[in-house]
Parts: structure tokens; C-alpha cells; sequence
């Protein structure tokens, strides 16, 4: 990928991409965007990248769509990495009786964001997938994760944004059955799953 000096990359999405970055002093946290981050600076530094965590715990698509102005357009962006579909699951899970975000609606929003990035700032885009609800490829939340996985890889592919597969990355980790878990919870990464979100984005964002 061409990558210039000073450069400027925000990543967005939710707790995954959050993961204490209101408590630390660089707001950057301490999950997959600090792994990145700080290989970005240690291997080349002389980028001078500026790169800002814009994720917010328990965010939806909906929910980016009301932050975007402020958290992406007025950033203006050079580099934009969205990961986001999480929770637009799980709520249907935990939260059963709220308004629900289905895959349908999921990839409307999410259409609409890429085309007001498009049309306000000159970002190119990463798509990462989203992960996965329990560690069992075969779980209800996997299975109703699945068609949000395939509509961001729909958006990647017509919008030719860089995709990141990292669905694909934890369903591949699960299948070889290392007994090693890569999340606290089933959803929010341990330093495992971090360090596995941060391998996939290098390899195919910056590589």
C-alpha cells in the first residue's frame, strides 16, 4: 500500500476498537489499534503517521451514522479502517426487545457512510470484518454474524476498498483447535485476539 509521510489514519468501530482509549493519555488503548500503532511508529518512523482511535464501546452501525460527521468527515481523513457488526448482532441476542439493526438496514448505513467519505474527503478505505460472537464457528451468533461478514465483503469489493478478513482469520484460528481462547468474553479480544486483528490488518493494509 502507498502510504505517505504524516499521513492521517483513524480507525473506528466499537468496543473492540475502543479498548481503553478514554483512559489512556495518547488515546490510542490498549487492544489491536495499539498494536498497530506502535509497529507503525517503531518500523517506520520516519512516516510520522497520525493515527486516532475513534471507537466507542457498544456502537452499531446506527451509531456511527450519527458520530460520522464529527468523528470522520472533520477528521478528513487520509486512511479510514472501519470494523463494525458486532453489536449489531449481539443486540439481537442480549437486547432482544430494542430496535434491531438487520443485515439488510446493516448494509444500507453502511453503503451510505462509504459514499459520504467518497464524497467529503479523499480517505482511502479498510473494511475489516467482523469477528465473531463465541468461540464456536457453529454458535447462533456466528450464524446470524454471517451475513454482515459477506456485506461488508460486498461494500469492499464494489467500492475496491482494502478488506480485511478477519472473520475469516478467527474462523481459521478456530478450526485448529489450540484450546487457547482469544477473547474474555466471547466477543472482546484478550491480548491473543488483539495481536490477531492487528496481524490480519498489517498483512493486508500496509504490506
Amino acid at each position: 500500500m502507498n502510504w505517505n509521510t504524516k499521513d492521517r489514519l483513524v480507525l473506528i468501530g466499537d468496543s473492540i476498537t475502543e479498548n481503553g482509549r478514554l483512559e489512556d493519555a495518547e488515546g490510542i488503548g490498549q487492544g489491536y489499534v495499539r498494536l498497530i500503532h506502535d509497529y507503525l511508529l517503531t518500523r517506520h518512523p520516519s512516516l510520522a503517521l497520525n493515527i486516532h482511535n475513534k471507537g466507542i464501546g457498544g456502537d452499531r452501525i446506527t451509531d456511527l451514522d450519527n458520530r460520522w460527521e464529527e468523528d470522520v468527515l472533520k477528521q478528513q481523513p487520509d486512511w479510514l479502517s472501519i470494523s463494525i457488526g458486532i453489536n449489531d448482532v449481539w443486540r439481537q441476542l442480549d437486547r432482544p426487545w430494542i430496535d434491531q439493526v438487520y443485515p439488510d438496514t446493516f448494509l444500507e448505513v453502511y453503503e451510505k457512510l462509504l459514499i459520504r467519505t467518497k464524497e467529503h474527503t479523499k480517505a482511502r478505505l479498510i473494511l475489516m470484518e467482523p469477528t465473531l460472537i463465541h468461540e464456536d464457528a457453529s454458535s447462533e451468533g456466528n450464524i446470524l454474524l454471517q451475513p454482515y461478514v459477506e456485506a461488508v465483503q460486498r461494500l469492499a469489493e464494489k467500492y475496491e476498498t482494502v478488506l480485511i478478513p478477519t472473520h475469516q482469520a478467527f474462523q481459521n484460528y478456530l478450526k485448529a483447535d489450540t484450546k487457547t481462547p482469544l477473547t474474555t468474553d466471547g466477543v472482546h479480544m484478550n491480548t491473543k485476539g488483539d495481536m490477531l486483528m492487528a496481524s490480519t490488518w498489517l498483512e493486508h493494509a500496509y504490506q
